[in-house]
């Protein structure tokens, strides 16, 4: 396996339309050829780019059975995967996927250069009661002398599930979102940026970034993201849609964080865009969240295996109006 102190890594945000593959795809290649010429090497689309995202949920079961893909026969993979060769490039992207069993998940595919794939179906799936949550983590070798995990949205906000992916091995974490001016029912969570000022972007632009910047977008994406970059001594490559997103508005924020959870470059364009940065690959050996690991005491961390009682699945912990409780624990 080939060893390089650097490497080319791109982000990108695009708007995408419910249900239209087609239009999806065309997209998706514009900015494939532009990664290509600019010599980029890992490529990552948003969560469910392919299909679309929050359209999914008004859908019917049947709908959205119509909506997947198998991933060994569909012709979306089969032509992200033919692009990865023609490029040399490992290439993510979001989609539903039928499985052989006929059950759906939220699927992101990495297709690498040698044709090859790797699939992480979504953790903590919510999206619709048809679509089922993955069982395992997804960690796997590339061509350039790193390993690459991948967490789906949610995925990264339990912490525990990164750390899982940088005990596997992970050193660059694909975390494709459909994220911000979602409805937090938490009172300092993130709140709706208005479709209108969407639709009015050209003549509000200070509005609109200041909103995409501001506490439903950048700023809450700040509150946790680095930290998980840091804390486990990871690249992270964080893709997301952009505008409206049936009737919520996606806040964009591409952008690339290094082991110590700074941001090496972003964006904050209220617009299809692609975010592009060398990885500095030494950076990772002696980066704090490395070296902190070495302290680990496994023997303390089995209560993050034991079921504590309040557990739920992902859709009634996302949709639930009830106050959540922890229950009672001893000493307190």
């Amino acid at each position: 396996m080939r060893e390089s102190k650097s490497l080319k890594a791109a982000v990108v945000q695009f708007q995408h339309q419910a249900g239209n593959k087609k239009y999806n795809l065309l997209m998706m290649e514009k900015f494939i050829e532009q990664a290509a010429v600019q010599g980029v090497k890992i490529l990552t689309f948003p969560e469910m780019c392919i299909t679309g995202y929050w359209h999914v949920p008004k859908l019917t079961s049947a709908q959205v059975h119509a909506l997947a893909e198998p991933l060994d026969t569909g012709t979306s993979v089969a032509l992200i995967r033919s692009l990865a060769v023609s490029h040399q490039m490992l290439i993510g992207a979001g989609l539903i996927e039928r499985a052989d069993d006929g059950r759906l998940y939220n699927t992101y595919v990495a297709c690498l250069p040698d044709g090859t794939l790797h699939a992480h179906r979504k953790l903590h799936a919510f999206e619709h009661p048809a679509i089922s949550s993955g069982d395992s983590f997804t960690v796997f070798d590339t061509p350039w002398g790193v390993k690459v995990g991948i967490l789906i949205c949610w995925d990264n906000n339990l912490v525990e599930n990164v750390r899982a992916t940088a005990l596997l091995g992970a050193d660059i974490l694909l975390a494709p979102h459909q994220t911000g001016g979602t409805h937090s029912r938490s009172p300092h969570g993130m709140k709706p940026i208005a479709v209108a000022l969407w639709e009015q972007r050209e003549s509000r632009k200070e509005e609109i970034i200041a909103a995409f910047r501001g506490a439903n977008g950048r700023e809450w994406l700040l509150r946790w993201l680095p930290a998980r970059a840091h804390d486990n001594g990871l690249f992270i490559l964080f893709s997301n849609g952009v505008g409206a997103d049936d009737d919520e508005v996606r806040t964009g924020n591409a952008m690339i964080l290094d082991p110590y959870g700074r941001i090496i470059d972003e964006t904050c364009a209220a617009a299809d865009a692609m975010v592009c940065a060398s990885l500095d690959l030494s950076l990772m050996a002696m980066s704090t969240g490395r070296r902190w690991i070495h302290g680990r005491r496994p023997e303390l961390y089995h209560i993050l295996t034991e079921r504590q009682g309040y557990e739920r699945d992902a859709i009634t912990a996302r949709f639930s109006e009830e106050v959540p409780e922890r229950g009672d624990k001893p000493g307190e």
